[in-house]
């Protein structure tokens, strides 16, 4: 419950303090099971930003293994969207390719709009594109570096959101990817990490805002993953000792971190909104 929201009858006024059979005279009966289908995200469509590589790739190849048809929203990399693509469609769902830059209201606009004339609705939104600038000094990160930083990581989500609200139903499901240095901060991340406080922030008010609608927003926070943004962004050095400081003593494979995205986006997390979860290799964060 919301703090302050008003509370409301739901079942009926009872006490029950029989010995035996306390559980038997509850009305109505508590639920303990649900029958499961065994595609957990069968029929749905789902949008998934940076989807062409690295987490996005493997949760949208684990969404398609689950039923869903896939929309990939990338930047520029052809190559890999295609080859992600492929193998969606060799699982046997429809994927939708979207190149364009998730910054700009407009496009984001655009994405919103071919995936409702291409399947009709809109079932999940996976919040997941970002990009990162390491810098030594505080004096290097330029105002330009600053702004392309705050753009793409938290303002895409803000726009995306703003166009799929019409058309996500009860239901609906919304994850954002924010990181373990929205936690524990990073030195050489500045910019980067206060953007993925603020994607937290953004996760837990938003999940208020839609609430009332009955459609879910949680997060995921992945501590080192080996994805192409390490390699592309961080000095060789490091690259060699990439996640070998986790309690497990190695970074994430994609794979490891999917299925919390496939979780969430499935009805057994329906009682779970505003929540993030924390695939980091053993790293305990003030969640």
């Amino acid at each position: 419950m919301q703090h302050g929201q008003k509370k409301r009858k739901v079942r009926p006024a009872q006490t029950v303090k029989k010995k035996q059979g306390k559980e038997k005279q509850m009305q109505p009966q508590p639920v303990f099971e649900k029958e499961r289908d065994a595609l957990r995200l069968r029929n749905k469509v789902a949008i998934i930003t940076g989807g062409d590589s690295g987490i996005g790739k493997a949760v949208a190849i684990a969404f398609a293994k689950e039923g869903a048809d896939i929309v990939i929203a990338y930047h520029e990399d052809n190559e890999d969207a295609r080859a992600t693509a492929a193998r969606i469609e060799s699982i046997g769902q429809q994927c939708l390719l979207i190149a364009g830059d998730i910054s700009k209201p407009a496009h984001c606009k655009k994405i919103i709009q071919q995936t409702v004339n291409r399947f009709g609705k809109l079932d999940i939104v996976v919040n997941n594109a970002g990009i990162q600038f390491p810098q030594k000094e505080l004096s290097a990160i330029t105002p330009d570096q600053l702004k392309k930083t705050f753009e793409t990581n938290i303002f895409a989500m803000f726009y995306l959101v703003q166009a799929a609200e019409p058309y996500l139903q009860e239901g609906a499901s919304i994850i954002n990817t924010t990181s373990v240095t929205a936690y524990r901060g990073s030195s050489h991340l500045l910019d980067y990490s206060a953007t993925k406080g603020a994607i937290v922030s953004y996760t837990r008010s938003l999940s208020a805002y839609f609430a009332k609608h009955k459609i879910r927003v949680n997060g995921v926070a992945p501590g080192p993953v080996w994805t192409p943004l390490i390699p592309a962004t961080f000095p060789p050095k490091h690259v060699s000792s990439f996640g070998s400081d986790t309690p497990l003593g190695r970074a994430g494979e994609p794979v490891e971190v999917a299925g919390c995205y496939v979780f969430l986006a499935s009805e057994e997390a329906s009682y779970l909104t505003g929540q993030i979860l924390h695939p980091n290799g053993g790293e305990i964060v003030n969640a």
